[in-house]
């Protein structure tokens, strides 16, 4: 068997969340130990803990919402590329010494995945709108990103979530690339079927494509 690499942040209340945003929390509603017959909980959590897809509502009043996003983009081959910018845009010189011959679903892995999850980057890389603009005209679908966004942490008007919804690319923000050589490999990290938010947590997976 392929090997299989899970590239998604364990969901905890130790989780770093965007300052500001809900941290993940839970409730026992119902205990076994309390003579009930089941353990039942309730959570809370935002549309974007952990590792995610955004849906265009999150920028875009009237947006699409998780539920119908493109699910046909968030699994297919995927290049895994490892980059050594520590902060700032990231152009498509920063892949100038990688082969991206037919790159469909591009995910970038930086220092950030390197992390502990209970921490929170600061001044992370992300990409930049002619990067974006490169990466469409050469067929990507999909951007996936080891930082908390596409645009800068500071940024009001996040040019770069809109240039990818402009071209009908999605992203993924939060993956957790910690261990994955760079190389091909088939992505599946499918977004819940949610109706009315931004976002949606997702478990993303790599496996190994055997060369044919």
């Amino acid at each position: 068997m392929e090997p299989i690499y899970d590239i998604t942040w364990p969901i905890a209340p130790s989780l770093a969340v965007w300052p500001g945003d809900t941290p993940f929390g839970y409730e026992h509603i119902m205990r076994k130990a309390d003579g009930f017959a089941v353990n039942l909980t309730t959570l809370t959590l935002s549309a974007h803990t952990g590792t995610h897809a955004d849906a265009p509502y999150h920028i875009v009043d009237g947006g699409e919402y998780p539920a119908a996003l493109p699910l046909e983009k968030y699994f297919g081959p995927a290049h895994v590329v490892t980059i050594t910018r520590q902060s700032g845009a990231i152009f498509p010189s920063d892949f100038d010494s990688h082969d991206l011959s037919g790159v469909q679903r591009l995910l970038i892995h930086t220092w950030v995945s390197e992390r502990a999850g209970d921490e929170w980057p600061q001044d992370f890389p992300y990409p930049s709108v002619d990067l974006i603009d490169w990466l469409a005209a050469r067929g990507v679908v999909l951007l996936g990103l080891d930082s908390p966004s596409v645009d800068h942490v500071d940024s009001k008007d996040l040019p770069g979530h809109h240039r990818l919804l402009q071209h009908g690319m999605v992203n993924l923000e939060m993956l957790c690339l910690t261990g994955v050589p760079d190389g091909v490999y088939e992505l599946i990290a499918l977004p819940l079927k949610l109706t009315g938010v931004c976002g949606s947590p997702v478990r993303a997976v790599l496996r190994s494509i055997t060369p044919s």
